[in-house]
């Protein structure tokens, strides 16, 4: 019978009838079993923003292509400086800045990126973006997930005055409060010890981090507090609960926000230039801006060269791992 109406009402054109959650977990599991779901699920499980019956309407068509060539058009300008830095660090200095410029080298020196590997000592620099990655994602990770704990399944006095102040300081510009962090870090309150030239000075003021808490506190307040309260039951303390109950169950934001932390401490600059003079503890980004300054004979290939290395593992990271991304961002309610 089912069969029957949507074949009749497949011919007589009308849309199929939109899946509700409850339908498209029954296909899911389904799918899963090894059995076909029915027809009408399968198809509304598969409807997107517009669906088949609408783009057989040209103007429908038409607007649907148009937008499409406009996203396409976008996605393909984007590659433009990462092409032209690739093809940079394959000219000599007098190709480089020559007028009109060429769109590929005329004689290539792939030597460029071998050179600029050894003289500009990459894999020091390298190394220390990834110790420096690598703190603030444990910090993060440490300081975030139990303040968004505690914010969402404990019962605190002042809860939503803290949760204010937290999500407050989105709204401040992170230069505003530059000056002063600086001036903490330089000589800590109490304890008096200057954090220059240490690379807690650069863990540190990134721990406790509003956009993270944000994250997990949303992703957190989806657990349901049945679990909780069972573990409870069970003599279960907080710090349990947390442990083998919200962080296992908590992985896919997690692994957002690993994600994310990295390639934000990888891209950092400001910062790291304040604190790092040090050159032997400087990441990579720092390292290849006090070259350009210090070295004004170096040929300006290999600082695009040592561009091309510093670019390549945040887009590695996201072709990896643009899944889990995806997933987490739908996951903990980041939508657009």
């Amino acid at each position: 019978m089912e069969m029957d109406r949507f074949e009749i009402q497949r011919q007589q054109g009308e849309p199929p009838p939109v899946a509700t959650g409850g339908q498209r977990w029954l296909a899911w599991r389904l799918r899963l079993s090894g059995r076909r779901p029915s027809r009408d699920l399968a198809t509304s499980s598969e409807r997107s923003l517009i669906s088949p019956l609408m783009l057989r309407r040209p103007l429908v068509r038409a607007l649907y292509w148009g937008i499409f060539s406009l996203l396409l058009l976008a996605t393909v300008t984007t590659f433009g400086p990462l092409y032209w830095m690739v093809s940079g660090a394959l000219k000599s200095n007098v190709e480089i800045f020559q007028t009109p410029p060429t769109f590929w080298p005329t004689h290539p020196q792939w030597s460029n990126y071998s050179n600029a590997w050894q003289i500009l000592q990459l894999p020091l620099y390298m190394w220390n973006s990834l110790l420096l990655a690598a703190g603030a994602v444990v910090l993060q990770l440490l300081v975030s997930a139990t303040a968004a704990y505690a914010l969402s399944k404990l019962r605190l006095r002042g809860k939503h005055a803290i949760q204010f102040a937290f999500f407050a300081t989105l709204m401040v510009p992170s230069v505003v409060y530059l000056i002063p962090q600086f001036v903490n870090i330089s000589d800590l309150p109490l304890i008096h010890v200057s954090l220059i030239n240490n690379w807690a000075g650069v863990w540190l003021p990134e721990a406790a981090n509003a956009f993270n808490i944000l994250v997990l506190k949303s992703f957190f307040d989806t657990i349901p507090g049945e679990l909780i309260d069972a573990a409870r039951l069970d003599g279960a303390s907080s710090w349990q609960v947390f442990i083998r109950i919200v962080l296992p169950l908590s992985r896919p934001a997690l692994a957002v926000i690993t994600i994310f932390t990295v390639i934000a401490s990888w891209k950092d600059f400001l910062w790291p230039l304040l604190v790092l003079s040090n050159s032997n503890l400087q990441p990579l980004l720092v390292a290849l801006y006090h070259e350009s300054g210090l070295n004004a004979n170096l040929p300006f290939s290999y600082l695009m060269a040592g561009l091309v290395f510093a670019s390549i593992p945040p887009i590695l990271l996201f072709l990896l791992f643009q899944r889990q991304i995806i997933r987490g961002v739908n996951l903990t309610g980041l939508k657009g």
